[in-house]
C-alpha cells in the first residue's frame, strides 16, 4: 500500500526557489514543500509549473508537506525561457494589478519593453500601471522626455505615477492602489523595485544593490520572486529583473486588441481580418495618420508583429 496523505489544506505559494516553494497556509504561517509528482497545467509547457502566487493544495506525508494540487489561475504573466525558446517561465500568478517599474536612465527602459509588458498584461487582464522611478535624476531633458512619454501612455488610456523611492516621493499614491489586493511588481533590473518595496513598507528590508557604473545595467539582487505581506493590507510580488519579454500564445489577428486605443476602433476597418498593416481603409491607420494614435505605439505594433512569428511588414513609421 502506498503512504497514505492526511491533513489536506489550501496555501498560497509566496516563493519558489525551483524545488522547494515555501507556502502560506490559512493561519498565516509558512510551510516549506515539495511537488509530489508532475504538473501539467491545460498543456502549457512551463519550467516552472508552480510559480508564486498559485493557489494550492497541501498535504502531509509523515513531516513533509507536498503540493498535491494547483487550483484554477484567475490570471498569470509568462515570458519566452531564455534557454528553451518552446516553453515559457511563469513570472507569477493571480494577482490584481501589476506596476511596471520604469527609470528613463540608469538603467534606460525602452518603449519596445514597455508595449511588450502591457501586451502581456492586457491578454490575461490584469489591470496594469506604469510607475515612473528615480524622477529625482530627471534634468530638464529628462523631464521632458517623461512627460511626452508619460502623455503617450495617459492618451492610450493608462494610469502613469512618478515616484522617487529614495526621497519617498508621491509613494502615497502607490499605496492608496495596493491596499487589500495583490500586487506584481516587475521591471528592470536596477530601476529600484527592492528600494521601493522598502520604502512602500518600512518592515520589508529587501536587500538592494547599485547599479553598475560600467554599463549603467541593473544588478540581480532578486534572484526568485517571492511574496510579501504589507503592513497596510495586500501583498506584493516582488520579482527578479528581467531583460526581454518574448511573447507567446498570441496569434497575429489578436494583438491589436491588446493595445487599447486600437482595440477602439474593432470593428471599423474594412476588412474583418485586417492586422492594419498593408490593408486598405484600415480605421487604425488612418488613426495613426490622423494623430489619433501616437506613431511610436503602431511601430511597438509592427515591431511585435515582425519578432514575435510574423513575416516582415513594412512601415512608413520604421
Amino acid at each position: 500500500m502506498g503512504k497514505a496523505y492526511i491533513c489536506s489544506m489550501e496555501g498560497v505559494v509566496v516563493k519558489s526557489t525551483g524545488s522547494w516553494y515555501n507556502v502560506r497556509i490559512q493561519d498565516g504561517s509558512q510551510v516549506e514543500c515539495r511537488i509530489r509528482g508532475k504538473f501539467r497545467i491545460k498543456g502549457l509547457k512551463s519550467t516552472n509549473p508552480i510559480s508564486v502566487g498559485d493557489h494550492v493544495i497541501l498535504s502531509l506525508e509523515g513531516n513533509d508537506y507536498l503540493i498535491t494540487e494547483i487550483l484554477d489561475r484567475k490570471n498569470y504573466i509568462i515570458r519566452k525561457s531564455v534557454n528553451l525558446s518552446k516553453q515559457v517561465h511563469i513570472i507569477a500568478s493571480n494577482m490584481d494589478q501589476a506596476f511596471l517599474i520604469i527609470t528613463l536612465a540608469s538603467p534606460a527602459t525602452t518603449i519596445g519593453f514597455i508595449d511588450r509588458f502591457l501586451v502581456t498584461a492586457e491578454a490575461y487582464q490584469i489591470p496594469a500601471y506604469l510607475v515612473f522611478n528615480k524622477i529625482d535624476l530627471y534634468d530638464e531633458f529628462d523631464r521632458e522626455y517623461h512627460d511626452q512619454i508619460a502623455k503617450m501612455y495617459s492618451d492610450a488610456g493608462y494610469n502613469c505615477i512618478e515616484v522617487s523611492a529614495l526621497n519617498q516621493q508621491n509613494l502615497k499614491s502607490l499605496t492608496d492602489l495596493m491596499i487589500d489586493k495583490v500586487t506584481l511588481l516587475s521591471g528592470h533590473s536596477g530601476v529600484g523595485k527592492s528600494t521601493l518595496v522598502n520604502a512602500i513598507d518600512g518592515n520589508l528590508h529587501l536587500e538592494t544593490q547599485k547599479v553598475s557604473d560600467a554599463h549603467q545595467k541593473g544588478m540581480h539582487t532578486t534572484t526568485f520572486a517571492e511574496m510579501f505581506e504589507l503592513a497596510f493590507g495586500g501583498y506584493i510580488i516582488d520579482t527578479p529583473g528581467i531583460k526581454g519579454l518574448g511573447l507567446v500564445e498570441m496569434d497575429d489577428s489578436e494583438l491589436a486588441d491588446y493595445f487599447p486605443e486600437m482595440r477602439a476602433l474593432k470593428g471599423q476597418c474594412k476588412f474583418h481580418n485586417c492586422i492594419h498593416v498593408n490593408e486598405p481603409k484600415c480605421a487604425i491607420k488612418d488613426a495613426v495618420d490622423a494623430g489619433h494614435i501616437h506613431p511610436v505605439r503602431y511601430d511597438s505594433y509592427l515591431t511585435i508583429l515582425e519578432d514575435d512569428g510574423g513575416q516582415y511588414r513594412e512601415s512608413k513609421y520604421h
